[in-house]
């Protein structure tokens, strides 16, 4: 997963014309750090995919241009487009989050 540290690269990422995946997180957040311990077996069945991943702290106004009201939130992005997002509240199982990619992606 790569990490995103400017808006900028942020923007860039999201212009992809593949789907790529977008985890929005913050270090304080405990329900981040529980995905974190489950996310590596998520990655290797999405390895097909771009992950990135954004720190809600350090990019000021993507959490908020996007509608990222709780964290962690997956976002899916494609030409620049946002096609598909995950509440926090839905992101706190591996099986929530591998069904939530299956059905947006395939």
């Amino acid at each position: 997963m790569e990490y995103i540290q400017t808006k900028e690269k942020f923007n860039e990422v999201i212009q992809s014309s593949e789907p790529v995946i977008v985890k929005f997180f913050a270090n304080w957040c405990p329900d981040c750090k529980r995905m974190d311990m489950f996310i590596g077996g998520i990655l290797e069945e999405f390895n097909n995919y771009k992950w990135y991943e954004v720190n809600t702290d350090e990019i000021e106004g993507v959490a908020q241009e996007y509608e990222v009201m709780g964290i962690p939130s997956i976002l899916i992005f494609q030409n620049g487009e946002k096609l598909a997002h995950q509440h926090s509240a839905y992101t706190k199982t591996p099986e929530s989050v591998t069904e939530f990619l299956h059905q947006q992606l395939g």
